[in-house]
């Protein structure tokens, strides 16, 4: 989970539900700064037990870059509403077709970025429609599923919460972490508080979604081969060290894409929090790019 530093939206950004032809998503939208030539649309999809307000500190910069940033809470995330006890309405496939509605009411195509278990979705969002993206970033999320040490994280959430109440959950998390425990940025933050804004978040988020898309992350094929083959630009973007996926495996999964590799010194799991400035750096960097005459040849060219 990322860790914002505030729940509150950033100067320039305003939070308002994005009406769709699947239902409405919450949204924070963060307009281009004043005096500053537009230069496209970003669309942000969060991780695993995360909302759009893990993307709060990319907004500004990336603002002042020209561009336009729609960070976004997924079906039965956060502010976003969904059936708390239907997985079925989880399955990928639908969550892809969510992000092909959300970028039809944004007037697509945008560059889309997802981060984490967002990454996969994105990923399935593409390959259902290439056509309403410039680019496709995978920050922090890989080819398959997630590393054996957060798949039994995972799989002790989705046991509990087959029992448990949020709540309890919650308290439970609370109680099996040391309060000098930090953030490891893994798939289930282990450096969870008791901040009233987490654990907002938290009771806000639909169980179903929980337990159906970190069956997701244990299970998630390698589709790296189908999306190699589809004309876009592609970024592989991810801290200097990561538990989910490691490093190296990132590595190669963007020689694979043959994208542009970025990775932030001193981050881990979350560089769009963990070092805000430099992410949003890389990432304005690479859609100045995959928007030149030169990179979309190279894409067609694929």
């Amino acid at each position: 989970m990322s860790r914002p530093p505030t729940f509150a939206p950033p100067p320039g950004a305003r939070a308002h539900s994005l009406r769709t032809a699947r239902g409405e998503f919450a949204v924070v939208d963060a307009a281009v700064a004043d005096g500053v030539a537009p230069r496209g649309t970003a669309l942000l999809l969060p991780g695993f037990t995360g909302s759009k307000e893990d993307f709060n500190p990319l907004h500004e910069p990336l603002a002042a870059r020209g561009y336009r940033t729609v960070a976004v809470d997924g079906r039965g995330q956060f502010e976003s509403d969904g059936p708390a006890d239907d997985e079925s309405a989880y399955a990928q496939d639908e969550l892809a077709k969510d992000v092909l509605a959300q970028v039809a009411a944004l007037g697509g195509p945008v560059h889309l970025v997802g981060h984490s278990l967002g990454g996969q979705i994105a990923r399935a969002a593409v390959l259902l429609d290439a056509g309403s993206f410039h680019s496709l970033t995978l920050m922090s999320s890989g080819p398959a599923q997630i590393s054996g040490s957060q798949q039994q994280r995972v799989k002790l959430l989705r046991d509990a919460l087959t029992v448990m109440g949020m709540a309890e959950v919650w308290d439970a998390i609370q109680a099996m972490e040391p309060p000098e425990e930090t953030d490891t940025g893994g798939a289930l933050d282990s450096g969870l508080d008791d901040r009233e804004d987490l654990r907002r978040r938290w009771m806000a988020t639909k169980p179903a979604q929980l337990i159906a898309t970190g069956r997701q992350l244990s299970a998630e094929p390698d589709r790296v081969a189908e999306l190699a083959a589809v004309p876009l630009p592609f970024h592989v973007l991810s801290g200097s060290h990561d538990d989910t996926w490691p490093v190296p495996l990132l590595d190669h999964m963007a020689v694979r894409l043959r994208a542009r590799r970025t990775v932030i010194p001193g981050a881990e799991h979350s560089p769009n929090t963990d070092r805000p400035l430099e992410t949003a750096r890389a990432l304005a960097d690479f859609w100045d790019s995959a928007s030149s005459p030169q990179q979309g040849r190279a894409a067609e060219n694929r």
